[in-house]
């Protein structure tokens, strides 16, 4: 498949009229969808800018490449634009962005479209093809340029897969890439979140460079496909040093004992010359997968112990959530169902039963210790933290008892691995099958029985106490606090911890107290609706598109889908989440104002007749998002129409 078979002429824009990165997004997409290349601006949108949060896309050297892959795109598709006048698009290299590529890829991306963009993104390393791309006036230059630039590479690639055949043929060792006169050789991973453009074309800057100086690299990419062309045992064995160019997790444990620099992917592209160099002198902390790790590798972590704990806490949250919204979702509709015919109904006891405290929500505690554990110890620690947390739930410990178990088990596997690392060499091959499950699973187990579960089980209790006793006044001022985290950062820290307190004190309850999912639910039902609304009413305060995109919040927000409303405090942070908070704390005061209890950890507006004031509970959604709505279209600034 050629690049212009993806790159179609429709959609190019050959003189962008956006000045900002925000503009500059909205505009592509807008040509995205004329073309019906999308099915759902707003998700694609919103799927653009999470890349966006994790790294720029704007590469430097005049170029940005905001891309996603999502199921709101029909076919894959590439729009090329240009801007005459540049675009501040927060790029790697604080250059202003002339050169746009927004790579939209369908869900189920076909194998020859994702090589298809990852050869696009491998052309933009040269130079002088881009020189060439800048000068070009109409989609048919832009179109004829692709072509024969892809014809080149094709030749090449035809010439180099020839010598390769007849060098196979004369019995000559391949090189790997390089000066086949050196023995320098370094091996490499490239990695991005999504795997579309970054990876290719780190991988493309690094072998480019090696290239030039005369050093031997091999490179794996870690891209939508998988991994392709994985490094072997034997090549990492040989190589002076190992570059890990990724944003996301691959596998390490391989490269035990070899100097390993571990870089963002960007630094692949912009920094490859550094990488190769310092990975060749062995200037790169030795990196030990038994937890062994070097006073040179601790001073190489960066990473602060807050965001260490977050991200263990993460790992465990992201792995429970579907079981909450699974279990959840049939929980609610088998209350539903046993208001109607009754707890006998046999549909009401089997939903129960997959959904309820044998089902799905029986793993809720369990699976979010096992990840936080696997997070911090990696795969021994699953086992133990997974037990860990079923004791926390058979002794009532709770949801803080099955937070502990995570914490422990995954320090408790770190602990066995630096105690047994003077064993001989040969019992190595015991450690993970035999050494580490029974002694992490013997040690995580007694202390959970003997301290964790009498400790956290009495919290829980009074919590629980604490909380069925709230007076009105401390009652409100808790749902205030809940509601207006859920808009704090929509799906970020603060709102997975109100939801996560929320569902322990649901759990902990036998699924029967949800007067603190009440106050969530209304505060993360708040945003997008107040989006929808003032941008219906406020109509002057938003774009075509944003009006156009607002609609869809409005079955997002009655969803209890808070990531609507990204976008829109992705372009305007100030105004939007100062508005969506104020809400989005009356609207979770006002469900404990009036003593709203809702069974049901998701659902939104599906499952508001299972609560005990189910009136009551949309009400205070209304009030929240009125005032939300009127706050933002009083505030936001009208938009200057050409």
């Amino acid at each position: 498949m050629r690049i212009t078979d993806l790159m179609i002429k429709e959609t190019m824009i050959m003189d962008l009229q956006a000045t900002t990165k925000d503009g500059a997004i909205e505009e592509l997409i807008a040509s995205l969808e004329a073309s019906g290349r999308i099915n759902d601006r707003a998700l694609f949108k919103e799927m653009i800018y999470k890349r966006e949060a994790e790294s720029s896309t704007g590469i430097g050297g005049g170029i940005a490449m905001p891309h996603a892959k999502t199921k709101a795109v029909n076919e894959a598709t590439v729009v090329f634009a240009k801007s005459n006048k540049g675009v501040e698009f927060e790029s790697l290299d604080g250059e202003p962005a002339k050169i746009f590529f927004m790579i939209a890829a369908p869900e189920g991306a076909a194998n020859t479209h994702l090589r298809t963009l990852a050869a696009l993104s491998r052309l933009l390393i040269d130079a002088d093809f881009i020189d060439k791309l800048m000068k070009t006036q109409t989609p048919n230059e832009v179109s004829e340029l692709f072509d024969a630039k892809q014809a080149e590479e094709e030749a090449a690639k035809e010439a180099k897969e020839a010598k390769k055949e007849a060098k196979k043929a004369q019995q000559t060792p391949e090189v790997i890439v390089g000066n086949p006169n050196s023995d320098e050789f370094v091996v490499a991973v490239t990695a991005c979140p999504t795997g579309i453009a970054h990876t290719f074309m780190a991988e493309d800057a690094l072998i480019k460079k090696a290239t030039e100086m005369g050093v031997n690299i091999r490179v794996e990419t870690n891209g939508s496909e998988g991994a392709q062309n994985v490094l072997t045992a034997d090549e990492i064995r040989r190589a002076k040093g190992v570059i890990v160019a990724a944003d996301k997790k691959v596998e390490m444990a391989r490269f035990d004992g070899k100097p390993v620099l571990q870089r963002p992917v960007s630094d692949g592209i912009r920094k490859s010359e550094e990488l190769i160099r310092k990975a060749l002198n062995g200037d790169a902390p030795i990196y030990r997968s038994e937890g062994k790790g070097s006073a040179e590798e601790s001073k190489a972590e960066k990473t602060s112990v807050g965001s260490k704990i977050y991200k263990d806490l993460m790992n465990g949250i992201s792995h429970m959530l579907p079981f909450v919204v699974g279990g959840g979702i049939l929980l609610a509709i088998s209350f539903l169902i046993e208001q109607v015919a009754g707890e006998d109904n046999v549909l009401f006891q089997l939903l129960q039963t997959i959904g309820g405290g044998t089902g799905a929500f029986h793993f809720l505690i369990p699976i979010l210790a096992g990840f936080i554990a696997m997070s911090i110890g990696d795969r021994p620690a699953l086992m133990p933290g997974m037990v860990g947390g079923l004791m926390a739930v058979n002794s009532n410990a709770g949801f803080l008892g099955g937070l502990a178990a995570g914490f422990m088990a995954g320090y408790v596997v770190i602990f066995l691995r630096k105690a047994l690392a003077g064993l001989p060499k040969a019992l190595d091959g015991l450690k993970p099958i035999l050494l580490y499950p029974v002694f992490g699973l013997l040690i995580s187990g007694a202390i959970m029985f003997y301290l964790f579960d009498p400790i956290f089980g009495g919290i829980n209790t009074w919590l629980v106490n604490v909380l069925n006793n709230l007076g009105t006044g401390n009652a409100v001022i808790l749902g205030l606090i809940l509601g207006g985290m859920m808009s704090i950062d929509m799906g970020g820290p603060f709102n997975k911890a109100a939801y996560a307190f929320s569902i322990g004190v649901f759990t902990s309850s036998g699924n029967t107290n949800g007067a603190m999912m009440a106050a969530v639910m209304a505060g993360g039902m708040v945003p997008p609706l107040a989006i929808a609304l003032a941008s219906t009413f406020f109509k002057n305060k938003f774009t075509e598109q944003e009006r156009k995109s607002g609609l869809t919040n409005y079955v997002l927000g009655l969803s209890f889908i808070t990531e609507g409303a990204i976008p829109f405090a992705a372009a305007d942070p100030l105004r939007v989440l100062t508005s969506c908070i104020v809400g989005s704390a009356i609207a979770g005061g006002l469900t404990q104002f009036w003593q709203i209890n809702l069974p049901a950890p998701h659902g939104g507006i599906f499952v508001a007749a299972l609560a005990n004031h189910a009136l009551l509970f949309l009400l205070a959604v209304a009030i929240g998002s009125v005032i939300s709505a009127l706050i933002l279209g009083l505030w936001k600034k009208t938009v200057e129409t050409k």
